[in-house]
């Protein structure tokens, strides 16, 4: 929140939010998951990330793993 106008704060074109949890980091932190669902890219956080990578391999075909 912007304390001066009172107006949700802007993010800048490098700020990341987790699309699960909502976390938010500056850049691209090397660690968090990238994902393209339906051509929008889509971020999500360490934590969210490990707790559900079991789902995330289960879309994955066996080649990649």
């Amino acid at each position: 929140m912007d304390q001066k106008t009172h107006q949700p704060a802007q993010m800048s074109a490098e700020t990341i939010v987790c699309a699960r949890c909502g976390a938010v980091a500056d850049g691209v932190p090397p660690t968090w998951i990238c994902s393209v669902e339906n051509g929008a890219r889509r971020y999500f956080c360490d934590d969210c990330g490990r707790t559900n990578i079991r789902a995330i391999e289960g879309r994955l075909d066996s080649d990649w793993w």
